[in-house]
């Protein structure tokens, strides 16, 4: 018995005691920045490690907990993007006088993530949630002396709220209809009453403000802006991944039976979050908040896979989100490292970036072209396959707006990448030195960039375990 539950709950546990081995380290003796920063690393290394082996599938309390060989996938890879996140922030944390604190809070999202992903009931589901979120709006604001940095966790934390509140409105709703909150329970309840669609529509809309998708996207920039570069790189990719994940599972088990339903939304709504992402990318300035409305628009094309309803879909979005996290991870590393040496995040500082750093330099363009969805980085193999699983159902309207679409994304990647190498610049960046951990991270980012698109086995992998519609 208690062997089966160290088993199944082995991530979670796993997270739980590095938080308390950090509290230990903090209340010991007092220890360097740099120390700190290098044990944590192990110790997310080593999670990362054991949470490839010794897994196994069940539930727990009633099925408030389940686990899987999918789910245990998913959290494995929300540990890899984590650990490269630390790794990056080598050069910013190692000057910061709350190191301890910022890994605790980091770890705590994490877990409430894992407790998200594998939530057999929807108030599980919620706990799991708000145990991700609230953390987050404090570590947000981890430049304490930045007026940006407080900024951005006030919206967060009043965005939260406001998603959250309409996730409990139609949780509450959707019990008042079924009876039961229990995911395996819920398909054989669902009649597709007004009520029920209702209900749909608000825990929709709390899960588009949780991924930013259009109109509820406004604090997305901002909160990107404003936040530390590693809190951004966080939330881009690891809070947006495990909602992305959880997204799916809900939609494909849960609400099966209204699916009809809920494709012609996600339609809307993946034209309009395509659309309006590339647009005001367009216009941005400062590299975060391009990267924010990028993050939108690539949204939008996991919209359109999961509108496939298949197997396919399922497994294209897994996909994607793990060539996000190295795509995504590879371009806020080398901004991280710039703007912790540098202070400079205008994109217009880039010019002549080349002359000075040409290292960064192809680390950041092959992010970019991956992004944009270039052959043969596997952004263009993750965007194939999404393009591919929206087609299954048929709709050609979506999948040529989608083309078009990404033909606009080249323009803005393509700018930056010609400002680097093209465009000159009196006072270029000088040249950086890169420790070794964010250099270890970078090119782990890179080889990730190449390696997921080209070997076949990664997706075939991802495909035998996904969610079958």
């Amino acid at each position: 018995m208690w062997t089966e539950f160290l088993v199944l709950m082995k991530h979670e546990f796993a997270i739980i005691a590095i938080i308390f081995a950090i509290m230990l380290l903090k209340l010991g003796k007092e220890r360097s920045n740099e120390t700190m920063i290098n044990v944590v690393n192990v110790l997310l290394l080593l999670n990362f490690v054991a949470g490839l082996f010794f897994n196994r599938e069940g539930m727990l309390f009633n099925e408030m907990f389940r686990n899987n060989e999918l789910f245990v996938l998913e959290k494995n890879i929300l540990n890899l993007g984590t650990l490269i996140i630390s790794m990056q922030s080598y050069t910013w944390l190692k000057t910061h006088k709350h190191v301890p604190e910022f890994y605790m809070l980091l770890l705590s999202t994490l877990l409430g993530m894992f407790f998200m992903i594998s939530g057999g009931n929807l108030l599980m589901f919620y706990l799991g949630l708000e145990l991700s979120t609230i953390p987050l709006a404090a570590v947000a604001n981890f430049d304490l002396t930045k007026r940006q940095s407080s900024e951005a966790a006030v919206k967060l934390i009043l965005s939260s709220a406001f998603s959250s509140g309409l996730l409990l409105f139609g949780i509450s709703m959707l019990y008042g209809t079924t009876g039961t909150l229990i995911f395996s329970e819920l398909p054989a309840a669902l009649n597709g009453s007004n009520l029920q669609v209702f209900a749909f529509v608000l825990l929709l809309a709390g899960f588009a403000f949780k991924i930013s998708v259009v109109p509820f996207h406004l604090w997305t920039a901002d909160v990107y802006e404003g936040a530390p570069v590693a809190v951004t790189s966080f939330l881009s990719v690891i809070s947006k991944g495990a909602v992305l994940f959880v997204f799916v599972s809900v939609l494909y088990t849960v609400f099966k039976p209204m699916a009809e339903a809920w494709y012609n939304m996600l339609f809307i709504l993946s034209i309009l979050t395509i659309l309006i992402g590339n647009l005001f990318a367009l216009r941005q300035e400062n590299f975060k908040r391009f990267l924010a409305f990028s993050s939108i628009a690539q949204v939008g094309f996991i919209l359109i896979g999961i509108t496939g309803s298949s197997q396919v879909g399922s497994t294209s979005v897994v996909y994607f989100v793990l060539i996000y996290i190295f795509s995504n991870l590879a371009a806020f590393g080398v901004v991280s490292l710039v703007s912790a040496l540098t202070g400079k995040e205008s994109i217009g500082d880039y010019k002549g970036f080349y002359q000075t750093n040409p290292a960064l330099t192809w680390i950041l363009t092959i992010a970019l072209f991956s992004l944009a969805g270039v052959p043969p980085t596997a952004g263009f193999f993750g965007k194939f396959f999404l393009l591919m699983a929206g087609a299954g159902k048929g709709n050609w309207t979506l999948i040529v707006i989608a083309a078009l679409n990404m033909v606009i994304s080249f323009y803005y990647y393509l700018r930056i990448v010609k400002a680097m190498f093209m465009d000159k610049n009196e006072q270029p960046i000088e040249k950086l030195s890169m420790p070794l951990m964010p250099r270890l991270a970078l090119y782990a980012c890179i080889l990730g960039v190449i390696a997921v698109g080209l070997v076949s086995y990664v997706y075939d992998h991802i495909h035998a375990l996904s969610i079958k519609f």
